[in-house]
Formats: C-alpha cells, sequence, structure tokens
C-alpha cells in the first residue's frame, strides 16, 4: 500500500477559491453599489414614479381659437355636440377584443358593425381610410353626431358599454358664413400622432395625446396660438382603480382667437365667379383640339396691393372642411385624395404651377430696359420672327410696324420680345455661354420675386421655376438618363424631344430664350407670385410678403398681437420705367387686348383706374391657360383657369365681377358707394369686447345670390337704400348694356384664329360669349 503524503490543498484548488472569493465579493459589492445608487440617490425620484403609478389622469381639451373674417365674421369656430368615443385599452381586456360591445353601440348608433369597428382600427401603411391616426391611448371618436337619446342609452346602461363614453364636447365648425367656402385656406384638423407627440415634447408647445392639430392651411400655420393648453386633473386611486383623492389639477386655457384679412363677402363672390367661369368655359369651343374646354382647375386671389394682405383666395375643385371632423368617411377621403378628384385639397393659388404666358411680359419688359434698351423703342412688331429656319409667330401672324414697349404690352407683340430675348442670348454668349453673361432676362426675373416663394402664411407653398441655364443644367443631369433610353431618332414627337435632350439637354438654345421671354416653354409660376408682381407695380415698386393672419387676439381680449404687412424687396425698376409701365398696362385695359372687358363695357376708368394684362399660355399635350392680371391702386387680382381658353375670355368676365362688387359699379358704369362691398381695404379690426368675444356683422346665407337677385330688379330711382343685411352690389344697366358686357361692343368677340403663336393673348382670340352678370344669377 503506497502512502500519499498529506501536504493540504494544492496550489491549483487554492487559486480557485482565492477567484471564487473575489468574484462573490464583487457581486456583492456591485449589488450593495445598486442598491445605495436606488435607495439612496435616486430614492426620490424613483419613490415619485412609484407613486405615479397609483395616479390617474383626467384631460380637459382646450377650446380652440376661432378663425374670423378682417370684420369679425367667424370662418372657423367650435360648436357642442354630444360625442361617442371608445377606449381601445379597456375594449382589448375583453376576450373578444370588445367586438360584442361595438356591435352592440353600432345597433344604438343607427351603424354597422363594420362601420364602428373601422372607426377603432389604427392607420398604417396598409389600412385604408377611415382609420384612427391618433394616439391608440386616447378615446376615438365614432361619432359626433349622437342624439340626446342615443347618448342616456349610453350612460344608463354602461355595464353593457365598457369602454365607451358619450359625452358633450366642443366640436370644430367651419360655417361657411354666406356660403364662402375658403376650404383651402382654412384647412383641417386630426388627431396627433405618437411621433408628433414625441418631437414636441421638448418644446414650448408639447402635445398632449388628445390634441387635434392643423393639418393644412391656417389651422397648421397657427396651430400653436389656436390650439391653446388642455387642463389635466391627476387623481389618487387604490389598487382597485378607486378614487382615494386628488393630487393636482391644471385648468384648460383656450386657444386665442385669429384674424384673418379675408373679407367673407369678397371671399364669396371670387369663387362664385371662378366656378362660374369655369363652367362657362367648359361650355366653348376649343377649335386646336376639336373639343371642350376642360376648365380642370383654376384659382383667384384678392390682394390688397399696398399691403400684401389677401382678401380672397379661391381654388377649384374644393372641397367641405366638415368632412374632416370626427373622422373623415372612406368615400370623402376618397374623393379628396383620388385622382378623378383632380386633388381639391391642393390650393392653387400657392401650390399650383403653370406657363404664366403674357402675363409674365411685364418681367422682360424690365429687363430689356436694364439692359439698356429704350422703353420707347422704336421695336419693329412683325407678323413673324425666324432663328435658324424655325418661325416664330405673331398671333394671327398680325403686326403693327415699329411700336414702343409700352405698346407691345398693350397689344400683346410676341415678336418684340422675342427679337429682344434672341439679342440677349447672343450677347450672353449664345451656346456657349461667357462666364461674365448678364443674363438679363432671367436675373430680372428672379428680382421680380419669381423661381422662389412669397413667404405666405400658408403651408407648402411651392416656388415655381425660372428656366436659367443652371436650372437647364441641373435637369439635364437629373434626367439624362431617362430621356437616353425613350429616346428615338426619327421617332414620335416625343421620342424625338427626348433624343435631343439627350445629347443636350443642357444647352440654352435661342428658341428656349424666345419661348421664355412670353412666358412659355419650362417657366412656370403660380397665381400668388403673379398677384404679389402686379401689387407691386400698383404700390410703386414694393414687394410685400402676402400674409393672411392679420392679428392673433388672446381669449380674454386684453392682448392684440397685430400682424403687420412686411416688405421683402423692391421691384428692379426705376420710377420712370415704372411710370411708363403703369401707363402701358392701364392701355391694356382701355385700348389693348382686355379693352372690351372693361373700357367698352361701361367700366369708369376716370375715376377708377384700370389696369390689366391678358395671358393665354399654351402647353404640350393640354388646352391653353387661361391667365388673367389686374390692379387698382386698391388692390390687385389674378385669375387662372388650367385649359380654359384665353385670359379675356374666359378669365376677364370674372375678374370684372369681382371688381363690380368691390367698387359697386353699376353695368353703365356708374358708381354706388352702397352697393360696394369693400371700396377700400379693410384698415381697422374687428371690435373686441370687454368678456373677450369679437363683435361681427350677421351675413345673408349667399351674398352672391343676394346680388343676382339685386341684378333682377329695377334700381329705385329716388336712390332707395337696400333692404338691411342684404349685401350691396350692382343695379342698374339696361338689357342692352348687359348684353354689351356680356358678348363685348361690336366687332370684338370671336374671330378667325389663323396661325396660331406659341403664347401671346390679345383680343379677340377662341373669345367665348360670356354672361356678364353671372354673379347675380341662380348656380346651377
Amino acid at each position: 500500500m503506497t502512502n500519499i503524503p498529506e501536504t493540504g490543498r494544492t496550489p491549483r484548488v487554492q487559486t480557485r477559491l482565492v477567484v471564487i472569493q473575489i468574484l462573490v465579493l464583487s457581486l456583492l459589492a456591485t449589488l450593495g453599489g445598486r442598491l445605495w445608487y436606488l435607495q439612496i440617490r435616486e430614492g426620490d425620484e424613483y419613490a415619485k414614479e412609484a407613486s405615479g403609478n397609483h395616479v390617474q389622469q383626467v384631460v380637459q381639451p382646450a377650446v380652440r381659437g376661432s378663425i374670423l373674417d378682417a370684420r369679425g365674421v367667424p370662418l372657423a369656430d367650435n360648436e357642442t355636440r354630444l360625442v361617442v368615443s371608445a377606449s381601445r385599452t379597456e375594449l382589448l381586456k375583453q376576450k373578444d377584443d370588445g367586438k360584442a360591445v361595438l356591435a352592440k353601440l353600432a345597433g344604438v348608433l343607427g351603424m354597422t358593425p363594420e362601420e364602428v369597428q373601422q372607426k377603432v382600427r389604427l392607420c398604417d401603411s396598409v389600412t385604408p381610410k377611415p382609420c384612427w391616426n391618433g394616439s391608440p391611448y386616447q378615446p376615438i371618436p365614432i361619432t359626433d353626431e349622437a342624439t340626446a337619446k342615443q347618448a342616456l342609452q349610453i350612460r344608463e346602461r354602461a355595464e353593457d358599454f365598457p369602454g365607451i363614453t358619450a359625452e358633450p364636447e366642443a366640436v370644430r365648425r367651419y360655417p361657411a358664413p354666406g356660403q364662402s367656402n375658403t376650404a383651402q385656406v382654412l384647412g383641417y384638423l386630426s388627431p396627433v400622432t405618437d411621433d408628433e407627440i414625441q418631437q414636441a415634447k421638448d418644446s414650448d408647445s408639447p402635445y398632449l395625446r388628445s390634441d387635434q392639430v392643423g393639418r393644412s392651411g391656417l389651422e397648421r400655420e397657427y396651430d400653436k396660438e389656436l390650439r391653446g393648453k388642455a387642463g389635466v386633473t391627476r387623481y389618487e386611486v387604490d389598487n382597485l382603480g378607486r378614487v382615494i383623492g386628488q393630487a393636482e389639477a391644471t385648468p384648460a386655457e383656450p386657444g386665442a382667437n385669429l384674424v384673418t384679412s379675408i373679407d367673407a363677402r369678397v371671399q364669396r363672390v371670387a369663387e362664385y365667379e371662378l366656378n362660374d367661369a369655369m363652367k362657362e368655359a367648359r361650355k366653348q369651343w376649343d377649335r386646336n383640339t376639336n373639343e371642350r374646354y376642360k376648365a380642370d382647375s383654376g384659382a383667384v386671389v384678392v390682394m390688397e396691393a399696398k399691403t400684401g394682405r389677401i382678401v380672397a383666395m379661391a381654388s377649384n375643385p374644393t372641397y367641405d372642411p366638415n368632412a374632416w371632423v370626427g373622422g373623415i368617411s372612406a368615400k370623402d377621403y376618397q374623393r379628396l385624395t383620388g385622382k378623378d378628384s383632380n386633388y381639391p385639397l391642393l390650393n392653387r393659388a400657392i401650390q399650383g404651377q403653370s406657363a404664366p404666358g403674357s402675363i409674365f411680359k411685364v418681367v422682360p419688359t424690365a429687363a430689356a430696359v436694364n439692359a439698356g434698351y429704350s422703353f420707347n423703342g422704336p421695336y419693329e412688331c412683325s407678323s413673324s420672327y425666324s432663328i435658324g429656319g424655325q418661325v416664330f409667330k405673331n398671333f394671327e401672324s398680325k403686326g403693327y410696324g415699329p411700336i414702343s414697349l409700352g405698346r407691345a404690352l398693350e397689344v400683346s407683340c410676341d415678336t418684340v420680345f422675342y427679337r429682344l430675348s434672341h439679342e440677349e442670348w447672343k450677347k450672353d454668349g449664345g451656346l456657349k455661354p461667357k462666364k461674365d453673361a448678364n443674363n438679363w432676362f432671367y436675373k430680372t426675373a428672379r428680382q421680380f420675386g419669381l423661381g422662389a416663394t412669397t413667404g405666405i402664411d400658408l403651408p407648402n407653398e411651392v416656388t415655381g421655376r425660372i428656366p436659367d441655364r443652371q436650372w437647364k443644367q441641373d435637369y439635364w443631369k437629373a434626367n439624362k438618363d431617362a430621356w437616353c433610353k425613350y429616346g428615338k431618332k426619327g421617332g414620335s414627337y416625343a421620342e424625338q424631344i427626348a433624343y435631343e435632350n439627350c445629347l443636350e439637354g443642357n444647352l440654352m438654345r435661342a428658341g428656349d430664350s424666345v419661348n421664355y421671354s412670353i412666358g412659355q416653354g419650362d417657366t412656370l409660376v403660380t397665381p400668388i407670385q403673379m398677384a404679389t408682381i402686379y401689387a407691386a407695380i400698383s404700390n410703386g415698386g414694393t414687394l410685400y410678403t402676402p400674409s393672411v393672419g392679420k392679428a392673433v387676439v388672446s381669449p380674454d381680449g386684453k392682448t392684440v398681437d397685430e400682424i403687420k404687412p412686411k416688405a421683402h424687396g423692391k421691384l428692379p425698376i426705376d420710377g420712370k420705367t415704372l411710370a411708363e409701365m403703369d401707363d402701358a398696362l392701364a392701355g391694356v385695359a382701355t385700348r389693348g387686348t382686355a379693352a372690351w372687358r372693361f373700357a367698352q363695357v361701361g367700366w369708369p376708368q376716370a375715376k377708377i383706374p384700370m389696369h390689366a394684362k391678358t395671358g393665354t399660355a399654351e402647353v404640350y399635350g393640354k388646352q391653353t391657360t387661361s391667365w388673367f392680371a389686374t390692379y387698382t391702386k386698391d388692390y390687385s387680382i389674378v385669375m387662372t383657369i388650367s385649359q380654359g381658353g384665353t385670359g379675356s375670355g374666359a378669365s376677364g368676365p370674372a375678374v370684372r365681377n369681382i371688381y363690380d362688387a368691390l367698387y359697386g359699379v353699376a353695368d353703365d358704369g356708374t358708381i354706388n358707394p352702397k352697393n360696394a362691398l369693400l371700396p377700400t381695404p379693410q384698415k381697422t379690426l374687428p371690435k373686441v369686447q370687454p368678456d373677450g368675444t369679437i363683435t361681427s356683422p350677421k351675413l345673408p346665407k349667399d351674398p352672391a345670390k343676394d346680388q343676382r337677385a339685386s341684378q333682377t330688379e329695377q334700381p329705385k330711382q329716388d336712390g332707395g337704400t337696400l333692404p338691411a343685411g342684404t349685401v350691396p352690389t350692382n343695379t342698374g344697366g339696361n338689357q342692352d348694356t348687359r348684353r354689351r358686357r356680356r358678348n363685348g361692343p361690336k366687332g370684338s368677340g370671336p374671330k378667325g384664329r389663323g396661325a396660331v403663336s406659341i403664347s401671346g393673348s390679345a383680343a379677340g382670340r377662341d373669345q367665348p360669349r360670356r354672361r356678364r352678370t353671372r354673379a347675380r344669377r341662380e348656380a346651377k
């Protein structure tokens, strides 16, 4: 038997024990440190959070501020409705996820179970409307049109409707005073999303889960001021959810009221005239396409010339913003966003871009003078102009001989501007531009504010486009691959163009330059840009930033923050040239392309000098776009109708009607101040009462209808006043006068179309026979 000497623990065992002891001591030290951190250093904070587990909060939504017109008439306000809501949190606690409860609720509300289920499902990338795009933790409104009987049924049988509430709430309302819709300007609301809550949590205006936020228009632009601050009451509850005390309460603070520069009466007339002009245009025959004009969309802007404030802004097609209140239905959502609807949510006054045609010619006129050309010329207004074998024609191949730039504006002579732009193109280096090229025609356009937003206080304004050499290069880089893939030498027109663009689409050609000079080619502008420019010509050259908001009034009426007009630049024109251009634009209305809409049909030019420019823009693959730009000493008005025909033919009568309503001009050219809606811009703010309420005059149901009704009656010979509450408008004028106003004087109106210029707009081009007083007849 071998004896093993007893030498104690081996060194390996001893080392392992030491390591284990160190690990145990380290773990104990870590646990002790963590306990110290939790119980001592952060003990108060965690105790506070733990106590919060026994606190429930009830949110009282703030009453959203009203949006008012310039006289205090509500364009958007609130009304109390019985709102039935469902809590997804409570419904999901039930065995069937609350389907049985929702089915019973549908029976009470007179809805189908499917409709109610759709209301409470959450929106995502694949879920169609209707669905809930707000927080899943806040009550989801099922309907805001519950009757008192339905609400009582739900509340008296609460055990049958767990997770369902029926409470009176303030709900947004768009009353459309006098049937002035103002939809795209006002915008709409929808529930706040979780992402928005997270993004705003550290800001000075965080969201609560119950908040509704503005999604477009003024509701979005002034959301912070309008929203107010929700009230929160926190209750201490036991583990069974029973209230054992009130922790704290923060009262709700209502939102401020926004006073705008919109006049609801003028807004209604503008909306009606735009819509009626489009309907009339669709009755006219387009000789180019051998079909009736489509007149698929349009916009009009009425702006104060000396401030940039918007008196009226209409976009067509339009929609009812009340469709969004309480959640939008699938049918309404499809109607508002589908292609067939032509996207009525777009505000085409600030988001509609198209070639401007001849209303753009004020820009190259100023550019030519800045480049050293004399305003007085003379410049040859020939019937056509040739460049490299390509012939660019004047309208109806008509020539006027040697004329000034002013006369070129009056008769809208394209060939004068072709020559000037071609000369400047060659001076700048032609196909091989000089490094120090002046680029007068393009630089001046940007100085006019084109190619950039105007800065209006409405969201999502677009910039338009000035197609200068840098734009050509950038555009070519972005599209070269697609052009080269699609293009084909000797193919169809589109294929041949793509083929040429592939090879040298970055080159500024002479044809590009002459097209640009008359507002054609790749040039794009918006109605708000052109209204700003013509307002600046009216006021002496100041480019004002357009604005709709006029003042923010606190709920108690004690604080009124007026939004002052702001200028953002000056027109690049000296005083002499501006005066000459002003006289020429007056000539357009008295002896030029718009004379048959003003001077020849009873406009009081001596008392209210009118200035105008017509525009008819041609777009490849579409019918011509109608433009009509005008101004007086008080206002600028610009209207456009896509695929509507000529400027003076389609838009001209509607613009004339708006001016008649503003100034109270009758069919015989007399002015009756009692019939004028707004002969001078509204300068004062509506009166605020001591309790914070704002007084407002009453409007009739439809100012345009009242105007039409007054037109059917002969004016009182004794100068009697209109009935109380009636919107004043034009009266007087015999039948022969109205016929001349509708069709133009003898010798004006339709003429043979003949050769068609690239742009140009002159009296007589496909002029449709229009009713002069359509703002005063019944809407169909």
